[in-house]
């Protein structure tokens, strides 16, 4: 039996930016194997879903065209998989729906239950979609690579974000504070005082020479960088870093692929950490908890209704954001 048909918003061809996005009707998913079925209620953007469409992963993804972009989602269970133990129709969820699979700019999507996790009610629908990779980036980058125990029971830490104030960098800053840590973060002039109020200990101006420098106002050495930007070379941060310091690289290229398999080879106690995050349904949990419990906020620069997601996506491209961009349906 056909199924029911679904606005989404898809592009047929790599590149076009905004102006690719086309609005269509497609048939509504049907939920597989430990599956769940998905109403939207938010989906917020990611960087690389704007680097998927201009070609950077070919020929992996998008596995096929058309594509319905974006891959962090809250909403509501219509429909279970056979399989699925967790969720019930009726449940308010937030998921990652993966890459390959897409679908966050769709009336519904489906996403696997090992990627899903529960959506306490004190947690919006609009700040649990930015959770699945900005969030959780952050938090494998911290917890994992860093080795940061978000209890304070850890060693002193003093951490670099880079790029605070943009999606995985305002989450960095807030969980990094949770640990035992002194935290240096770099952002635009105009995001500073924002970037203080997340709690950063002291902050530069990335266009500054000091900021360029990534120099410590404080004098302090980094054990660890939390990188959430591009076009800085390994030698600012090698000058910066403490005797066994790392850098976490959110956002690896080649150059950066070739330094860490270098900096390995060579026994080097300064490191460089190449990192693309996995959301799991556990990490969801602990980060809707820490949004729950007000330990961190999830800050949202702006929301778009559905039938507008392109401007969301144009916002986006113009790297001009304040935490996250978010698309909600039309009321």
């Amino acid at each position: 039996m056909a199924r029911k048909l679904m606005r989404a918003v898809q592009y047929d061809k790599y590149g076009g930016g905004a102006a690719g996005l086309k609005h269509v009707e497609v048939p509504v998913p049907c939920p597989k194997k430990d599956e769940v079925l998905l109403k939207l209620e938010a989906t917020s953007i990611n960087p690389f879903d704007l680097k998927i469409q201009k070609g950077v992963a070919r020929p992996f993804l998008p596995p096929r065209f058309p594509y319905v972009p974006c891959t962090d989602m809250a909403g509501e269970v219509v429909e279970v998989g056979p399989g699925v133990k967790n969720f019930q129709t009726g449940d308010k969820v937030v998921a990652y729906l993966g890459p390959f699979n897409g679908g966050g700019l769709g009336d519904f999507a489906v996403a696997k239950e090992s990627s899903t996790a529960a959506r306490p009610p004190e947690v919006s629908a609009a700040e649990g979609s930015t959770l699945p990779i900005a969030g959780v980036t952050a938090y494998q980058a911290l917890t994992q690579s860093a080795g940061i125990k978000l209890d304070k029971s850890g060693k002193h830490a003093n951490i670099l974000v880079t790029a605070a104030s943009g999606g995985v960098g305002h989450f960095a800053v807030q969980l990094a504070k949770l640990g035992n840590t002194y935290v240096t973060a770099t952002c635009g002039a105009r995001n500073i005082e924002f970037v203080k109020s997340l709690g950063a200990d002291e902050v530069l101006d990335y266009r500054t020479p000091e900021g360029a420098a990534l120099k410590s106002p404080s004098g302090r050495k980094y054990d660890a960088v939390i990188h959430c930007t591009t076009g800085i070379p390994w030698s600012t941060f090698e000058r910066n870093l403490s005797e066994n310091g790392k850098v976490v690289d959110l956002t690896p290229n080649a150059t950066a692929m070739m330094t860490s398999a270098l900096k390995k080879l060579t026994f080097s106690r300064k490191q460089l950490v190449p990192l693309l995050a996995t959301p799991k349904a556990e990490n969801l949990e602990v980060l809707l908890k820490l949004v729950k419990e007000g330990k961190v906020k999830a800050v949202i620069d702006s929301k778009h209704p559905f039938n507008t997601a392109e401007d969301a996506w144009a916002k986006l491209a113009d790297g001009q954001a304040t935490g996250k961009i978010v698309v909600e349906p039309c009321i």
